[in-house]
């Protein structure tokens, strides 16, 4: 028979010291918010046991923001999920107390996992390991805990010479308990049945005032401290500088996962991937690069510097050249984008094909083998297969209220420094003169050209420069 597990996740913090508009559980952080990575472990976690169980977050601050996006998330990872809501902010043992009074089902799991919606790093790794040490002695409880240089502010762990442990906070430590190293993480794996018989004799009498859950840990008792080597697993984000430190961790993380799966950084130090970004191997990476989002980079692609990508799709074997944007478009296999290209949301570039340098793409689905090469703006169009768009062609795609259409057949040939005025329709292999502005349909086969006839005045352009 295997495991059950209630999954606690403490969410109900303001985070003041943030400074930033977003509850502390929304904190955006890598193209997630904050609360995501521990939904995320805790699913892994469970999955990894094979083991039944459902996550549930304790709500507070903002808390229709909180579950509304943790709902998203539970849908992602594919995992049940529920709320309990702390009113007031009275300590960890109220917000488990909360858990356990407006969730049913609560009582029903084996066990109960408890971590914070701010710390990020803990990995399923950790939780598998906490869990192996709880089961390996039979005890009723795990706490994780580490050593830091500075443990100011953080709870110290007091070993006993027999069974248990116990928990003493900053706030209530002695001067000998204040020099004591290894410290409180936040992080626990407790028999269920364990917590019920001792959560509603916890009282508040601590210098803040408020119920701990650390009093749960008690000598005498078959708890145990489970000591981590590395203590940036547990870093919380309380402030700013905090959230960028454990961002730059998060980013090295993803880095060494990307290498070890066959993608090249030329320089690693100043790329900058999101966590739910994909890329293939063989593919290259060059300095200042940023990837944003959901962005799927296929096998053996090039991304030189400077070249920004959000929630976008490049297939095998493109090259995105230097400083070109894309967001929430679609490149096809072994297409060449830019440099200084932008695609905008919805431009949908076929395979093969050719989007050169400043030219600007939205909303339009170019198919295979399409060359947009030079200086261009296509918004609001269809162009077809293999069909050749000369500089400086633009789609007159709005009329000042309105967007037109622009399309475009396959075979075509769009000469320099011309114009389409939207909606028009061109059939396919059309020729359209250099410095025209069409806007009458053309069909298959059919030259347009749409300028003025030009006139030579021989002699006159003394009237006409001026010198010095």
């Amino acid at each position: 028979m295997s495991d059950s597990f209630g999954c606690v996740v403490l969410a109900a913090g303001k985070g003041t010291r943030l400074k930033l508009k977003d509850p502390k559980p929304l904190v955006p952080l890598m193209g997630r918010r904050l609360v995501d990575y521990s939904i995320e472990s805790l699913k892994k976690f469970m999955d990894a046991n094979s083991s039944k169980g459902a996550v549930s977050l304790v709500i507070g601050h903002e808390k229709e923001k909180v579950q509304a996006h943790a709902e998203e998330s539970a849908k992602k990872f594919d995992v049940q999920i529920s709320f309990s809501v702390q009113e007031k902010q009275l300590g960890t043992a109220h917000a488990l107390k909360c858990y356990f009074e407006q969730n049913s089902d609560a009582a029903g799991y084996e066990y109960t996992v408890i971590m914070c919606a701010d710390t990020p790093l803990i990995s399923s790794d950790v939780l598998i390991e906490l869990f192996s040490a709880l089961k390996k002695d039979s005890l009723d409880g795990v706490a994780a805990t580490f050593e830091t240089v500075d443990p100011t502010g953080l709870g110290r762990i007091i070993r006993s010479d027999k069974e248990g442990f116990k928990i003493t906070e900053h706030k209530d430590a002695n001067s000998e308990e204040l020099l004591i190293k290894e410290v409180n993480s936040g992080m626990y794996i407790v028999k269920t049945s364990y917590i019920l018989e001792h959560l509603s004799n916890i009282k508040s009498e601590n210098a803040a005032g408020e119920f701990y859950l650390t009093d749960l840990f008690q000598e005498g008792s078959k708890v145990k401290p489970c000591l981590f080597e590395d203590e940036n697993t547990f870093l919380g984000v309380n402030d700013l500088e905090q959230l960028e430190r454990i961002e730059v961790l998060l980013r090295r993380r993803k880095k060494i996962e990307l290498r070890n799966s066959g993608v090249r950084f030329i320089d690693s130090r100043h790329v900058y991937v999101d966590e739910d970004v994909q890329i293939g191997e063989g593919s290259t990476l060059y300095p200042n690069a940023t990837l944003y989002g959901n962005s799927i980079i296929g096998k053996d692609c090039v991304l030189e510097t400077g070249v920004i990508i959000k929630n976008s799709e490049v297939q095998d074997g493109t090259t995105i050249k230097a400083y070109s944007s894309l967001e929430e478009s679609f490149v096809g296999k072994e297409a060449a984008i830019g440099p200084y290209a932008r695609l905008r949301p919805k431009a949908n570039i076929g395979s093969y094909s050719k989007i050169g340098n400043f030219v600007e793409i939205k909303k339009s689905d170019l198919k295979e083998g399409v060359k947009v090469s030079h200086l261009s703006y296509v918004g609001d169009a269809e162009i077809g297969e293999d069909s050749n768009i000369g500089c400086g062609f633009i789609t007159c795609n709005y009329d000042g209220a309105k967007k037109h259409k622009t399309i475009i057949g396959k075979g075509c040939f769009i000469g320099s420094d011309s114009q389409m005025i939207a909606p028009v329709t061109l059939g396919d292999e059309c020729y359209v003169a250099s410095g025209s502005t069409i806007n009458q349909d053309i069909p298959s086969g059919g030259f347009g050209i749409a300028r003025g006839r030009q006139s030579t005045k021989e002699g006159m352009a003394k009237r006409f420069i001026k010198k010095k």
